[in-house]
């Protein structure tokens, strides 16, 4: 694989409470009104509670309160790499009650799965972006290499029995995997979980040898020492990572990675709807405690210019082909 920058994107039934202003003439639906929203808001994180997706949907909650008068319930509805919660969302009635929070999965669901069941383009209205999030390669402590070199050496030596965890085929962590194990020439043991909780929680338990996880995911076990880091997949050291080096540092720098995350309502979801949804977005990633709880995570929210539906629809468009060409049609 030539060396490419990939932009990737790249979160159990959770009830959060927001609150959003009043927007005459958009949608019915729920509790029937002329004003949107007037009943709950059903936002499908298509992962696994306390994976990144999530944990990015969770910081949202409060400063999106105060733009939202309704109650939102967040549902994990995980499975095929986030396919299952995608398709259902795409079912959905377009009328805003029912929006999806995804990650890499929208612009890779199409190669990876030649018979997926919604079109990730034709059957969503975007939203906006969220944020970008860096990733970590990541070993169970104990594992003995002290430095990313030394990992490599270790993988190189013992490449018939490294196990290397990851949330699922198409995930961000997947996709991690593959580059890394393409950079390095090698073809490790992978052991595929429903979702990156599970697979941190055997990687923690010492059932499984690597991961590469998402920042949002993985700072807090890091910083604990309950996982070693070797690098991050990104051009510049993470503030709340400093001695992690990059994997460019370490020598591997055709794995540059990160992880993008959007919000989108179902096509045809009126455009005054989007609008108020776009809107409370761009306040809540404004908010200087949504700022501080990214950086501790080793990111940050994108800016008002970049939450525009246009940019993530851009954006959408452009990583579909993208990953067409890498990763091939119909594998």
């Amino acid at each position: 694989m030539t060396r490419s920058r990939f932009l990737l994107a790249g979160s159990a039934g959770l009830a959060l409470t927001l609150s959003l202003a009043a927007c005459s003439g958009g949608a019915g639906g729920g509790g029937g009104g002329d004003t949107y929203p007037s009943d709950t808001i059903d936002v499908i994180v298509p992962f696994s509670a306390g994976g990144p997706t999530d944990t990015v949907t969770r910081i949202l909650a409060e400063p999106l309160g105060e733009e939202l008068g309704v109650q939102v319930v967040v549902d994990n509805v995980e499975g095929a790499g986030g396919t299952v919660g995608a398709g259902e969302a795409s079912q959905a009635d377009p009328d805003g009650y029912t929006l999806l929070l995804h990650h890499i999965g929208m612009s890779t669901a199409p190669t990876l799965y030649p018979d997926l069941n919604f079109d990730p383009v034709a059957d969503f209205e975007p939203v906006g972006l969220v944020t970008e999030v860096p990733m970590a390669i990541l070993s169970k402590t104990g594992l003995g290499p002290a430095s990313f070199e030394e990992l490599v050496e270790y993988i190189e030596a013992n490449e018939s029995t490294v196990t290397l965890a990851h949330a699922g085929v198409g995930s961000a962590s997947h996709l991690c995997a593959t580059l890394m194990q393409d950079a390095l020439g090698v073809t490790l043991t992978e052991v595929p979980y429903d979702g990156t909780g599970p697979a941190m929680a055997d990687l923690l338990g010492g059932q499984v040898d690597l991961l590469c996880d998402q920042t949002t995911n993985s700072a807090s076990q890091i910083l604990s020492g309950a996982v070693d880091a070797y690098a991050v997949t990104v051009p510049e050291r993470v503030a709340v990572l400093p001695d992690v080096p990059t994997t460019a540092e370490a020598g591997l720098p055709d794995v540059e990675v990160s992880i993008w995350h959007g919000l989108y309502a179902p096509a045809g979801t009126p455009e005054d709807v989007v609008t108020v949804l776009n809107e409370a977005l761009i306040t809540a990633l404004g908010n200087d405690e949504v700022k501080t709880q990214f950086e501790e995570l080793g990111t940050s929210p994108v800016s008002a210019e970049q939450a525009a539906p246009s940019v993530l629809s851009t954006q959408l468009s452009d990583q579909i082909a993208l990953w067409g060409d890498l990763l091939g049609k119909g594998n």
